[in-house]
């Protein structure tokens, strides 16, 4: 099984990349394949709403969301981090996510996602809240842990001192492989929930 972590935060190593990394020490443990990759510090615009991915089945602007797409695709959980900027998301990490979701096509039911966020005081649950819809919005079950999943500090490095908030981390990683590993199974012997066909309601006629 496969994870896919993305770093939003401008900094590699910074308190973001701590909590996913105390993740990735569990998802080794449990025999989880697991990719961290940086994406807070490109150059990343936002969607034009072009719909031009309607037709060629990627984003017309070339960069790491077709370069990501394709391990997004291929793995069973996706995993974003983002540090905390006025009560939000990295506003690189949003303009990747939202052209990521948009542009790629492929069934994302049952991926398992989650959000990580460090913060240094507040803001926290407004931007795991954020986070969480995109996946609420393409079927992708949520991995919780024990609390909201975040870690606290503010210069690199502080957030081990975050007991609890590191805690968390491994906690949520546990509570991923299982049901990633639970939704395999479900797979294996029911398949997947039945899809209706879509049936969008404007409200301007």
């Amino acid at each position: 099984m496969k994870v896919l972590m993305i770093n939003g935060s401008p900094r590699a190593k910074g308190n973001t990349y701590t909590a996913l990394q105390e993740m990735e020490k569990i998802f080794a443990t449990e025999g989880i394949e697991c990719e961290i990759v940086h994406i807070g510090n490109q150059n990343i615009r936002g969607c034009i709403a072009c719909r031009s991915c309607a037709k060629s089945g990627k984003c017309v602007f070339d960069d790491a969301v077709n370069e990501i797409a394709p391990k997004f695709a291929e793995c069973d959980g996706l995993v974003v981090g983002s540090p905390v900027y006025y009560a939000s998301a990295n506003a690189t990490l949003i303009a990747f996510l939202t052209r990521l979701f948009f542009s790629t096509h492929f069934d994302k039911t049952m991926k398992v996602g989650t959000a990580v966020v460090a913060a240094r005081r507040g803001g926290m649950t407004s931007t795991f809240d954020e986070l969480n819809k995109f996946f609420a919005i393409s079927g992708m079950p949520i991995a919780s842990g024990q609390y909201w999943n975040g870690v606290h500090g503010r210069e690199i490095g502080e957030a081990v001192q975050d007991s609890e908030g590191m805690q968390g981390m491994r906690t949520l990683a546990r509570n991923m492989t299982f049901l990633m590993k639970s939704i395999a199974l479900g797979k294996a012997q029911y398949g997947i929930p039945e899809k209706e066909p879509f049936a969008p309601m404007n409200f301007i006629r």
